[in-house]
Order: C-alpha cells, then sequence, then structure tokens
C-alpha cells in the first residue's frame, strides 16, 4: 500500500515535470539527448521524461549592454577614453544558444575592436562633432557581425569622449574665449539696439512736439477766428438792435404827427450850430422865424410863472 502511494506521488510528480507553460517575451531551446530539438515559444507545453529537456530560456525582450570605457587613438594619435551603449535583441534563440559562448562578452570585444576601426579614421575634433556618424557606423558594422548570433543590434551610443586632461584644458579655453567673444558681441549689439531705439525715441519726441506746436498754433488760430466772428456777430446784433431803436422811435414819431416840429426842431439845432461858427451872414427860413417865436414865447410864460410863485 505505501509503494503503490509512494509511485502514485513519482507518476504526478513526472507528469507535471513534463508541463511547462512558456511565458510572453521568452522562448525555450529544447533538447533531446543532447542534441537541439525544438524551441518553444509562449504557451503551454509537453516535454518526454528523462529524454527532454530545457537547454536555455531566452529573453526575446530589448536589451542594454553599457559596457566600460575602451582606450582608442584618433587619427592624429591623441588617445581618449570611450564607453558605448549597446542596444540589442535575440531574434533566433538556436542560433544564440548554439552559436558563440557567452555572446554579451562577444558583443563587448566586438563593439571595443569596431570602435577603435572608427576612431581611428578620424581626427581628435571630427570625433568629438560626429557621434551621429560613429553610432551609425558602429550599429551597422555590430549589426552584421552579430547575426550569425542570432541576435539584432538595434542602437549604438556612445556614452562619454574623455580625451586627455591637457586637451580639455585647452578645448575649456577656447570654449571661455568663444564664450567672452559671443558676449562682446551680444554687448555690441545691445549697445547698438538701445542707441538706435534712444535715437528714434528722441525723433518721436520731436515730431511729436512739432505735432503739438502745430495743433495748438491751429487751435490759437480757430480761436481768434471764432472770437472775431462772434465779436463781428455783436457789433452787428448792435447796430440792428440801434437801427430798430431809431426805426421804432421815428415810427413813434410819426404816429405822434410830429415830423414837421422835429424836422424844425432839428434845423433850429443845425443854425444855432452854424451862428457859433464865423459865418457874417445867415438867412433864416421863415418856417424856423416862427418856430423860434414860439419858442420864446413859451419861454417868457416861463419865467413869469416862476416871478408869479
Amino acid at each position: 500500500m505505501i509503494l503503490l502511494i509512494i509511485l502514485i506521488i513519482l507518476a504526478i510528480i513526472i507528469v507535471l515535470s513534463t508541463i511547462r507553460i512558456v511565458p510572453q517575451a521568452y522562448a525555450y531551446v529544447v533538447e533531446r539527448l543532447g542534441a537541439y530539438k525544438d524551441t518553444w515559444s509562449v504557451g503551454l507545453h509537453v516535454k518526454i521524461p528523462f529524454f527532454d529537456k530545457v537547454a536555455r530560456k531566452v529573453n526575446l525582450k530589448e536589451q542594454v549592454v553599457d559596457f566600460p570605457p575602451q582606450p582608442v587613438i584618433t587619427k592624429d594619435n591623441v588617445t581618449m577614453q570611450i564607453d558605448t551603449v549597446v542596444y540589442f535583441q535575440i531574434t533566433d534563440p538556436k542560433l544564440y544558444s548554439y552559436g558563440v559562448e557567452n555572446p554579451i562578452m562577444a558583443i563587448e570585444n566586438l563593439t571595443a575592436t569596431t570602435l577603435r576601426n572608427v576612431i581611428g579614421d578620424l581626427e581628435l575634433d571630427e570625433t568629438l562633432t560626429s557621434r551621429e556618424t560613429i553610432n551609425t557606423q558602429m550599429r551597422s558594422t555590430l549589426d552584421v557581425a552579430t547575426d550569425p548570433w542570432g541576435i539584432k543590434v538595434n542602437r549604438v551610443e556612445l556614452k562619454n569622449i574623455i580625451p586627455p586632461a591637457a586637451i580639455q584644458d585647452a578645448m575649456e579655453k577656447q570654449m571661455k574665449a568663444e564664450r567672452e567673444r559671443r558676449e562682446a558681441i551680444l554687448i555690441a549689439e545691445g549697445e547698438k539696439k538701445s542707441a538706435v531705439l534712444r535715437a528714434e525715441g528722441h525723433k518721436e519726441s520731436v515730431v511729436l512736439e512739432a505735432e503739438g506746436e502745430k495743433e495748438s498754433a491751429i487751435l490759437r488760430a480757430e480761436a481768434k477766428k471764432e472770437a472775431t466772428i462772434r465779436e463781428a456777430e455783436g457789433q452787428a446784433e448792435a447796430i440792428r438792435t440801434v437801427q430798430q431803436a431809431n426805426a421804432q422811435g421815428l415810427e413813434f414819431i410819426k404816429n405822434a404827427k410830429a415830423d414837421d416840429a422835429v424836422i424844425q426842431l432839428k434845423s433850429l439845432e443845425a443854425f444855432a450850430k452854424a451862428a457859433d461858427g464865423k459865418a457874417t451872414k445867415i438867412i433864416i427860413p421863415s418856417e424856423i422865424q416862427s418856430l423860434a417865436g414860439m419858442v420864446k414865447s413859451v419861454t417868457e410864460i416861463g419865467q413869469s410863472d416862476e416871478i408869479n410863485v
């Protein structure tokens, strides 16, 4: 009974050990009796006990490897340190498993060799300014070289380019001089723009002042013109008022039927003024003589009334 239970447990263990579930983004390389049998993709798989085994679990996701700095020599014999970052992806699990021993080390050594070859054809200045070109050349070379290993190189990036200390010092001095030159240019341009703006501001101020004087003169002329018009209108109104008053006075005299008496009185006043002159002979019309007699009589009557009082 105990033996049967042990056999059942062993059978369950063996059956469970034959079942494999491959997760997403992975592939299993299966060998049978030491030889390559199959590559399992995502899903449920069953292997033959004691004959089949999972030789390697391969990660199919894109992987990143950061390699340490490598000494390289440029075309103009400058030694510098450059470290690289390689982005790669396994495309064929079988070739990756059986193509090369320790694929990561193989990629590192291949990267260092390729980097020396590429940098050896460039001078220092080109190396510092041609990162994109170097990255493209290295990616193309590594991709071709790693294809038999079932690896695809997607990108290669130069992480740091470290020139010698003396060159770094010279580059810093050059950059400082360049910054000072640009600063001087910017200051000069700023002063130039400031002077131009001040001149334009002064010009606009003068123009505005002249326009203000012009507007002021126009307003003064308009005011003077308006005052003259108002004064003339006032004088005309005064003349009309006087004329209307005279006309009303004449109309009143006419209505009172005193036209002849007024004319004779005015004539008497005129002859009185003439008598004050140097004329030696004055001819007085009869109408004025009778009017004078009437005035004398009225005067005498007035005087007698005063005596009686």
